[in-house]
């Protein structure tokens, strides 16, 4: 099989919790060899915020790092730090979410790391930029606060809310992604790499799509909805005789379906409802008539008989229903380490040739550290393989 796209790549992993390792993880699905730097004792943050817990550490920490090696290096030891600045001045790829000027201060930074290896490329994570938010703490929850995330998220007369999983650290882990991935086209054509900046505010911040041209436009600010789209009619839950029903009617040809297979065909020639601009003007009188219709019957038998009309609607479920039908719609949504192990989320993206490393578990904290330095110390020593390579640990 092949070693994927990134084979041969070795990716310095100097980051912690989410972002980061998310980064580096997908980095390591396509084929690099990614070694994680962890604090000696504790390692990443996330091998202890559980529970979950898993065999050996966390779920947390094992739904970002898989197929990794991990050495502990103490930066405040002078040979654990020539170790790191030898493991940085060899990567292709150097991965950090420091604090702004911490990895200078340890002769770790871009400028230090690039005079001595002028093809790396060097992303750094932070939560709000290396400039006048340097001090600021980025952590997720606190930048959905202050981004205007929360401020969209709930019910319109209930609290702001965050999302149920940390959708910042997510978008901006695949931001960095994105980023690596171009900075290694740049070099292959250039020779050189250079220094990726990505922050849990910007990414946020782009993720708002429609909701933020909608401010840049008017100078509103969005509000909440809870469950409603801000353009579109119906477009959101609709309770149902044994629970709630999501209803994305996108134009006014699945609007008129709808209704026709509610009974009520006349709803999409009522002028109030013949448009989606009529439909949002008068959403409260729409979802009243839909809701009476609805109550007939349960959920399971809308969503078919929608479906089956070419009406975008499905029964609110679990994150067990979401698993079960992409089993059913043969997604193969997890992927199995090699030798045993908990599933996991597999790789979202299928390719249409060999582009994936089969996974392998997430490493113990320090599992690889004798080799790794061993590797390290004698520039003689072959490349590390990819983790899949090998009998699991």
């Amino acid at each position: 099989m092949s070693g994927g796209p990134l084979e041969g790549i070795l990716v310095a992993d100097f980051s912690r919790v989410l972002a980061g390792p998310l980064c580096t993880m997908t980095l390591a699905d396509l084929g690099a060899t990614v070694v994680k730097v962890e604090r000696p004792g504790t390692g990443d943050d996330t091998r202890s915020w559980g529970p979950p817990w898993s065999a050996s550490s966390t779920t947390y920490f094992e739904s970002v790092n898989r197929s990794k090696l991990s050495v502990t290096l103490d930066l405040a030891d002078g040979g654990d730090l020539a170790l790191a600045r030898e493991l940085a001045r060899r990567a292709d790829v150097l991965v950090e979410n420091f604090r702004p000027g911490t990895l200078d201060r340890h002769g770790l930074g871009y400028d230090e790391v690039s005079a001595g290896n002028p093809g790396v490329v060097y992303c750094s994570v932070t939560g709000f930029g290396a400039g006048a938010g340097a001090d600021l703490l980025g952590y997720d929850f606190v930048v959905q606060a202050v981004g205007g995330l929360m401020s969209i998220t709930g019910d319109a007369d209930g609290e702001p809310t965050k999302a149920g999983v940390a959708l910042v650290d997510v978008l901006t882990g695949k931001d960095a992604t994105v980023g690596v991935l171009a900075a290694l086209a740049g070099r292959a054509r250039t020779g050189r790499g250079c220094r990726v900046e990505v922050n849990l505010l910007s990414s946020l911040l782009g993720a708002l799509v429609n909701q933020a041209q909608s401010f840049l436009e008017t100078g509103r600010p969005p509000g909440r909805m809870g469950n409603r789209h801000p353009s579109i009619a119906p477009y959101e839950t609709l309770r149902c005789r044994d629970g709630l029903l999501a209803v994305a009617c996108g134009n006014d040809g699945q609007f008129a379906r709808m209704a026709a297979v509610l009974g009520a065909p006349g709803l999409a020639a009522d002028e109030r409802f013949a448009t989606n601009a009529a439909r949002v003007a008068h959403r409260e009188e729409l979802v009243a008539a839909l809701e009476e219709l609805l109550a007939a019957e349960d959920c399971a038998v809308w969503q078919e008989r929608l479906t089956t009309a070419a009406v975008p609607a499905g029964r609110v479920g679990t994150v067990a229903d979401g698993f079960a039908l992409a089993e059913r719609l043969g997604l193969d949504p997890t992927t199995a380490p090699a030798g045993g192990g908990t599933a996991a989320p597999r790789h979202p993206a299928a390719y249409s040739t060999a582009m994936v490393r089969p996974a392998a578990p997430p490493p113990g904290l320090g599992a690889d550290g004798e080799r790794v330095r061993a590797w390290l110390a004698d520039p003689q020593c072959p490349p590390l393989p990819h983790p899949s390579r090998e009998v699991p640990r």
